[in-house]
């Protein structure tokens, strides 16, 4: 099931079902694209048909966040919505990796190199069953198309099937749309979720990712970086929410 939430379609599934989805498509040697989108993608999107036409093409488009949950079952209360939660990008990389078999192969795309060491490290220690065939921690600046040529042929190379890519948004969301249309891999954009598993970010108590109040844990830790994207984003998605609740009840009225 989709439900759309401002100009996005999310896909209406549990943690669980998305772990396994990701282990599943991993072995077809097909090339797949998933997005984690929360209220700061939405409204990134609506102001840019391009990128929400990126986001829309993808093989499963999660909700990253409470608030797009509670978003879309208040836009649909008609819709029995059984089994749809907020599936986390952090969640879903630790669940994949902790289930991972030798069949599944591992590459980290995004942040430094010293983020890349210590998440290595961490997940040797944590899922010593999950198997990680190559790292790459690509320059601060727009890739070349030789650029992009040999970062294929790096993963290529590698033997990866499971490509985790971390780096930001909006920038991570067109490379798993590009892996999936070159590669034939499951690209994930996953976020901050190296600097988490890494342990170089502290993620918000669970009573705050449960209660929609994660926002405010991040602000307070990156203030400098993230303060556009609350200010301006959370407000931008309220609205895009409240205008598409009235206009779905004019139509039904």
């Amino acid at each position: 099931m989709k439900i759309t939430v401002g100009p996005l379609n999310f896909s209406v599934m549990s943690l669980d079902q998305t772990i396994q989805q990701v282990l599943d498509w991993s072995l077809t040697n097909q090339g797949k694209a998933i997005h984690f989108a929360n209220a700061y993608t939405i409204a990134l999107a609506s102001t840019d048909p391009n990128y929400a036409s990126t986001i829309n093409h993808s093989d499963l488009t999660c909700c990253d966040g409470t608030p797009v949950v509670w978003a879309g079952k208040w836009l649909n209360p008609k819709i029995h919505i059984q089994g749809w939660q907020r599936v986390y990008g952090p969640d879903v990389m630790e669940g994949v990796l902790q289930q991972s078999t030798p069949a599944h192969r591992h590459y980290l795309l995004g942040s430094t190199t010293d983020t890349l060491e210590k998440l290595q490290t961490e997940i040797r220690d944590r899922f010593p069953n999950a198997e990680i065939v190559g790292t790459d921690s690509p320059p601060f600046r727009e890739p070349t198309v030789q650029d992009l040529t040999e970062r294929d042929q790096r993963i290529t190379d590698s033997g990866a099937n499971i490509v985790w890519v971390g780096l930001g948004t909006p920038k991570q969301d067109y490379e798993v749309h590009r892996l999936k249309g070159s590669l034939p891999v499951t690209a994930l954009a996953v976020g901050a979720a190296f600097d988490f598993i890494a342990g170089t970010l502290r993620q918000a108590p669970t009573w705050m990712q449960k209660s929609g109040t994660e926002w405010v844990y991040r602000w307070s830790k990156e203030p400098k970086r993230l303060t556009r994207r609350y200010l301006w984003g959370n407000p931008t998605f309220v609205k895009l929410v409240t205008k598409q609740r009235i206009a779905d009840r004019g139509k039904s009225s």
